[in-house]
């Protein structure tokens, strides 16, 4: 899921600063731009680690406008919300039989269980919506 990342650039000397305006508190730093992506993610995981619920993201054109994120650049960052450790929450959902096999099938091939895959189907089609 796309997210903005506020970048504070770095230079020779220091790193790049990121901070998440949807994620308070959260922040990670890079010494290079490739490897933005890969500390994001290890600082949503390591912020969302308790369980706490997953915001949908905030507009990047409203975030653009505040005070407080003047003189760095904005980064959309793609992170794999699938990976953040959340509380799970009991479910009772009723599918119908062809369904339910079908999705077993999948999920036997690609050793999930019904909960991931269920989980993951529905990040995708939020995140394609999102793309759209």
């Amino acid at each position: 899921m796309l997210y903005p990342s506020y970048i504070h650039v770095g230079d020779a000397k220091h790193a790049h600063g990121v901070v998440f305006p949807d994620f308070e508190g959260c922040f990670s730093a890079a010494d290079t731009w490739e490897e933005l992506p890969a500390a994001i993610q290890e600082a949503a995981e390591t912020y969302f680690y308790d369980g706490a619920p997953v915001p949908t993201p905030s507009k990047l054109e409203k975030l653009a406008k505040k005070k407080e994120y003047q003189g760095g650049v904005w980064m959309l960052a793609d992170i794999n919300v699938t990976k953040l450790r959340t509380k799970s929450v009991r479910l009772n959902i009723s599918l119908p039989e062809n369904v339910i096999s079908t999705i077993d099938e999948y999920t036997k091939r690609h050793r999930l269980s019904r909960s991931a895959f269920i989980a993951k189907a529905a990040l995708h089609e939020i995140e394609n919506e999102m793309a759209a």
